[in-house]
């Protein structure tokens, strides 16, 4: 795999949000994140150092609305730069699971870089937000970055009280299942009956 196709910059401007991200596959991790929204960033920032892609993230959002399109066009960015990281996916592992606590929450991530985006998303949550990020974006969040990835996504939160930990522990699982998922392999071929993504 060429390693230039391993990094993907995206820049997204409507009337409601302008957003660029670049994001890395370098395995390092390193996070430099701005949305606006405090958790936000953080879960963004989780997001980034455990999966080890490197992502530059700078957003300005009409958050005198409210959170979401700010959290959505983050998604749909974030999908689209990875997408664009990842080139054809030949030569990566593809798939990848997670199982990640976060105290007293355990969350559970599957995924597939397939081309056909998908997302199952099984997760409550007790109160309307953490911060100034209302959790119910969680899904929408997660599903915009799926669609625009080209990633088949499940994700089950099995347990958990703490919604800031069942948060982050849902984010968390993402990242670990996209570090293998984003692995190269050791042939470099596509892994696929049909012979391509």
């Amino acid at each position: 795999m060429n390693k230039i196709t391993r990094q993907g910059e995206i820049t997204r401007k409507t009337k409601e949000t302008d957003i660029s991200i670049a994001v890395t596959l370098d395995n390092k991790g390193t996070a430099v994140i701005d949305t606006g929204i405090g958790f936000f960033d953080h879960m963004l920032t989780a997001l980034s150092v455990h999966s080890g892609i490197s992502m530059n993230i700078k957003v300005k959002g009409d958050l005198h609305v409210d959170c979401h399109h700010t959290i959505e066009d983050t998604g749909i960015a974030l999908g689209q730069a990875l997408f664009k990281a990842l080139g054809n996916k030949s030569g990566i592992v593809r798939y990848g699971t997670a199982y990640i606590p976060m105290d007293e929450s355990l969350a559970m991530c599957s995924l597939d870089l397939s081309n056909r985006p998908f997302l199952v998303f099984n997760c409550e949550f007790t109160n309307q937000s953490c911060g100034g990020y209302d959790l119910c974006m969680t899904e929408e969040f997660f599903r915009a970055f799926a669609f625009n990835a080209g990633i088949t996504m499940h994700i089950n939160l099995l347990y958990g009280t703490n919604d800031h930990h069942k948060a982050e522990a849902v984010y968390k699982a993402v990242a670990h299942a996209l570090k293998t998922a984003v692995t190269e392999n050791k042939d470099g071929a596509t892994l696929s009956t049909k012979g391509v993504l």
